[in-house]
């Protein structure tokens, strides 16, 4: 169980770094705010690129296919706490099928 909760976490700080990173390249760019943002968005998507590596699993493949879920569903959660936006039905169906992912490539019995 401290497994699947490391790995877990693990793609939590991913997420966050990622997402997060991108959101300041898109608000230093697309918003205007600047090199100072930018900067700060490389530096974060340069950090996703290490909290992979920490994954329990050693599979390249199976760790960056599964994250991809989790990138999806916090994507949505991003833009709600950040932007404001508002997923419909469908993008929460389509996030409760990519978390859904996660669990079968990750946690399923091998």
């Amino acid at each position: 169980m401290l497994v699947i909760l490391r790995s877990v976490v693990l793609f939590v700080i991913a997420a966050v770094a990622e997402i997060g990173g991108a959101w300041l390249v898109w608000q230093g760019v697309r918003e205007q705010r600047g090199l100072l943002w930018i900067g700060a968005g490389v530096i974060a998507l340069g950090l996703y690129g290490f909290v992979a590596t920490f994954q329990p699993d050693p599979n390249f493949g199976r760790i960056l296919a599964a994250y991809g879920g989790v990138f999806v569903a916090g994507s949505l959660l991003w833009g709600v706490v950040m932007d404001g936006f508002r997923p419909d039905r469908w993008d929460l169906i389509g996030a409760s099928i990519c978390l859904a992912g996660v669990a079968v490539i990750m946690y399923a019995p091998r």
